[in-house]
């Protein structure tokens, strides 16, 4: 019975650390969007980064 006394509070804090964790999340927006950054790796990237080599045109080349 005498461990109720040690379970018992430590049980509480950790939920108390749980429900603070939770609430400085959202505060700081952590929720606000969650399908976008799962969705943004599909997109392809159609122009290259500035500064970047362009890549050789194989059509043109060819034609020549």
């Amino acid at each position: 019975m005498s461990i109720v006394y040690l379970v018992l509070p430590l049980a509480l804090v950790i939920v108390f650390a749980a429900v603070l964790a939770f609430v400085w999340a959202a505060r700081r927006g952590q929720f606000d969007d969650l399908e976008t950054p799962a969705l943004r790796m599909l997109h392809d990237d159609d122009k290259p980064p500035p500064g970047a080599p362009r890549p050789p045109d194989d059509e043109r080349s060819s034609a020549r």
